[in-house]
């Protein structure tokens, strides 16, 4: 598959989500099989004004293409200027326009899913960015702003008439946040307006719901978001089953702790061990989710202070659990 000049050599593609989605999950995710992986999204403003957290999210892997740095914001000369530092921090193949966050600080400034309110200016922003990059440019939607407003289609055709490369596409609407079932024929019928790509984005928990989604709605590549929070074989595993081969077992209770281990230690690389580790609370409860005992180890997540703590944790799950 082309997002425009750009080639993708896969049906999966890790999800933009902030918090979750930095550098160190998407070099575990990239090595098992996702094929397109983008930045947590980033500020417009804070790029343009020069801060220096919002410029570090940005930081690609060695390897790591294609991928995209996703910007957020509704300001057009303001989206421009950051697209183009975007471009210039990380060295990405794409640029991605964040038009679906459904999070309320950012809809009250008018920017993520509140643009589909406005797909005047939202085409603009498009132009304005365009002009400031020359990679492809992409844009991730929703169904709509709730169920009176849904117009994914009307706006997804407008994007492609824009010049966008490709259109991703959740299947909620922007009340709906993440509750409810992600409506796949909006997906569908988006898919069958657009002559460029189109990734379907909405409950993906399994492999088995990757090729579900890329089946029903016909579209390009399957975006997978909270379905790979711990489990980055989520990609392998529906790798082969696109491939027509048999599902591979799911990691063993071992491999998922060494796993997420090494998850930390690349983010202790990046961050440091006081913000590694931190993080690594959450990260590690959705590493042991389903296992037995999880609940016990859940209280010892929560007081992970340094990597000492996160390797004696680790050890102990794997001898109780051998």
């Amino acid at each position: 598959m082309q997002i425009g000049a750009v080639a993708v050599n896969s049906k999966l593609a890790l999800a933009p989500m902030a918090g979750v989605c930095d550098l160190a999950f998407r070099t575990v995710c990239r090595s098992f099989g996702a094929g397109l992986t983008y930045t947590e999204m980033v500020s417009a403003k804070a790029l343009v004004y020069q801060d220096g957290k919002t410029r570090s999210l940005l930081r690609l892997g060695e390897d790591e293409h294609p991928a995209a740095a996703q910007i957020f914001g509704s300001d057009e000369a303001c989206m421009g200027e950051a697209a183009a530092i975007a471009r210039e921090i990380s060295g990405c193949d794409i640029i991605d326009i964040n038009m679906g966050c459904p999070v309320g600080k950012i809809v009250k400034s008018g920017d993520g899913s509140a643009l589909m309110l406005d797909p005047d200016k939202a085409m603009r922003i498009i132009e304005a960015v365009r002009r400031s990059v020359s990679c492809p440019v992409t844009v991730k939607i929703r169904k709509g702003w709730d169920k009176g407003k849904v117009n994914a289609v009307e706006f997804a055709k407008m994007a492609e008439e824009t010049g966008v490369a490709a259109v991703a596409v959740h299947g909620r609407t922007r009340v709906q946040m993440y509750a409810g079932t992600a409506d796949w024929d909006i997906i569908r019928e988006v898919k069958r307006q657009l002559s460029i790509p189109v990734l379907a984005n909405g409950d993906v928990f399994t492999p088995e719901d990757a090729v579900r989604i890329l089946s029903y709605t016909g579209a390009d590549m399957a975006m997978i978001g909270r379905g790979a929070f711990g489990n980055p074989w989520i990609f392998s595993r529906a790798q082969a089953l696109l491939e027509g081969k048999p599902l591979p077992p799911p990691p063993t209770p071992a491999q998922r702790v060494d796993t997420a281990v090494a998850q930390f230690q690349l983010a202790e690389k990046v961050k440091g061990e006081k913000i590694a580790c931190l993080e690594a609370r959450k990260h590690f409860a959705w590493y042991l989710k389903g296992m037995r005992n999880a609940g016990q180890y859940r209280e010892r997540i929560t007081k992970i202070e340094t990597m000492a703590d996160i390797y004696k944790l680790a050890e102990a799950i794997k001898t109780e659990l051998r």
